[in-house]
């Protein structure tokens, strides 16, 4: 098999390209992306970009279609990957996240190829009741993010067929250590928060309901979809476990019993997070029982202490570093690399 991964240099790419490698040796791996993240790396032993058989660089706004011709399958990872970018840059969001998702995935049709994963998000279904939201519960995208997950989905839709199959993995919170970190998810924020403040500082009730997923299960159930024989040529599901829905209190006393002593602190008067939602795993679970998450909660937190005390993690200001993606993107147009649309400048 020869797959393409657009977006392979952010946190996920690299765990992905390592997976495939690892299980797969013989298929062909290449890259795309725009690197704007590619500083950002924390290498933990062997790293994904070193395994890759070929790396392009380009934006997706400007994809030369003629790369698909020597792939059967597309990966798509580019996204302006969270809220606080997407509140920021809502127009970029919108083009790398939807409109260029839908515009490859045209192309690789067009150009033969077979299969096309998406990495769409569980942040589609925004505020919810108590009930865990299924992939036929309605969608309440809260966000620039949320939305161009949603818009895709709606796009890629009737493109499929048995020629030509989608899988759209509405992929829980991602959390656990990568080749590339961040430490703007909530997992990895309270980890590294703990190890260098002593201290959680969550700014709700504690209350929201986040459901999470490790980085390398994310690998895994990517696996499953470039190679599955169940669902109908085109799939939405949820991707994640039952085990993993988490109110955000939880989260911050899991990392406590790794680093017994830390203070955790909430706000009971803070207003309403309009963002909670459980999430029922149920069909994934059905559909890809041999790709199940493999990884606990505390395991994640153990891999991520361990992984930031080899690179000597010491950052108390970490919030804004690089590893931070908006501080990273707002440090690269600081230096003029990039302009106002985050298109890297000719020299």
């Amino acid at each position: 098999m020869k797959i393409l991964i657009i977006g392979n240099l952010g946190y996920v790419g690299p765990m992905v390209v390592k997976h495939f490698k690892q299980n797969y040796p013989a298929y062909f791996i290449a890259g795309f992306d725009t690197g704007y993240f590619i500083q950002n790396y924390t290498p933990n032993g062997i790293t994904g970009d070193t395994l890759l058989d070929r790396q392009y660089y380009g934006d997706v706004r400007k994809f030369n279609e003629n790369l698909l011709r020597d792939f059967d399958s597309v990966i798509y990872l580019a996204a302006i990957s969270n809220d606080p970018m997407g509140n920021v840059f809502e127009k970029q969001t919108l083009d790398i996240n939807f409109h260029e998702a839908v515009d490859i995935a045209k192309k690789a049709k067009e150009n033969g190829l077979k299969n096309f994963v998406f990495a769409s998000s569980c942040s589609v279904y925004g505020s919810a009741d108590s009930a865990p939201r299924t992939e036929h519960s309605e969608v309440n995208p809260l966000t620039a993010y949320a939305k161009s997950k949603i818009y895709a989905e709606e796009k890629l839709e009737p493109l499929a067929d048995k020629d030509f199959r989608i899988t759209c993995l509405r992929f829980a919170t991602a959390c656990g250590y990568s080749d590339r970190l961040r430490l703007d998810l909530v997992l990895n924020d309270f980890v590294a928060s703990a190890m260098v403040n002593n201290k959680i500082s969550i700014l709700s009730d504690g209350t929201p309901w986040r459901p999470l997923i490790h980085v390398k299960d994310m690998a895994r159930s990517m696996e499953w979809a470039l190679h599955r024989k169940t669902g109908d040529d085109f799939l939405v599901i949820n991707t994640g476990s039952n085990q993993w829905n988490y109110q955000v209190k939880e989260l911050a006393g899991a990392v406590q019993k790794i680093f017994p002593g830390i203070e955790v602190s909430i706000n009971p008067n803070a207003q309403p997070d309009k963002r909670s939602y459980k999430v029922s795993f149920d069909l994934f679970e059905k559909l890809a029982p041999q790709h199940q998450p493999q990884i606990s909660l505390q395991d994640a937190v153990e891999d991520l202490k361990r992984g930031l005390l080899s690179i000597g993690f010491n950052d108390n200001n970490f919030r804004q570093s690089d590893l931070v993606r908006l501080k990273a993107i707002q440090k690269l147009i600081d230096q003029k690399l990039v302009d106002e649309n985050l298109f890297f400048k000719t020299i």
